[in-house]
Parts: structure tokens; sequence; C-alpha cells
């Protein structure tokens, strides 16, 4: 494991999507968890370890991890996505939809921005 911490916390996020990939979300979910007591704010790897837990039945535990992101980053477009799918996984279609207009907007403005 490399030293310096930017470093390490990458190193550990790089085989967490390895792990991903290879559907061992268990393993994912612990090297995601470990890069981000690193750095607690890793946007990264917040996202991957939301979507490993969603896809290990921990629906809970990603609506968490995506509501975390949220509060990182109020614009962040793939947050309010993920919670969007969280939600209606969990037939929570009311919170479901609005997490989904959010991102919409998000990204209409996005556009808008960019012209």
């Amino acid at each position: 494991m490399p030293e310096d911490p930017e470093e390490a916390k990458e190193a550990l996020f790089f085989e967490a999507v390895d792990a991903f990939g290879e559907n061992r979300l268990a393993e994912a979910i612990e090297l995601y968890r470990q890069a981000l007591v690193i750095d607690p704010r890793y946007q990264d790897a917040l996202h991957g370890l939301a979507r490993a837990q969603f896809d290990n039945g921990q629906v809970d535990a990603a609506i968490a991890t995506a509501k975390r992101l949220t509060e990182i980053d109020s614009d962040d477009i793939l947050a309010h996505t993920s919670l969007s799918m969280f939600y209606h996984a969990k037939g929570l279609i009311e919170e479901a939809e609005k997490e989904g207009n959010t991102a919409r907007i998000l990204g209409w403005k996005q556009d808008l921005k960019n012209g």
C-alpha cells in the first residue's frame, strides 16, 4: 500500500472497482470503506460504495450513502439519480420521483451553463 494518503485511497478505490467488476461485492464494499477512512469525502468511493451496497441487497445502506453524497455536493446528479433508483427499489415512489426530478433539473442547469 502506498504511503501517500492520496495514492493509498486511489489504490484502494481501484481495487474496489476491480472487485465490483468481478461481482465480489462484500470485498468491494470493504475496500471502498477503507478508502473512505483515508478521505471520508471521497466522492468516487462513495458512489462505488452506494452501488455495491445496492447490488448486495443493502438498499437502506445504499440510500444512506447516496444521501451522504448529496450532503457533500447537493448538485451531484449521479447521487440524486442513484437515490431515485434506490428509493424506487424500496417502493418509495414519491421520494424516487422527487430525486429523479432533482437530477433532471440539475442536468438541465448544467446543459444551459455549458451552452
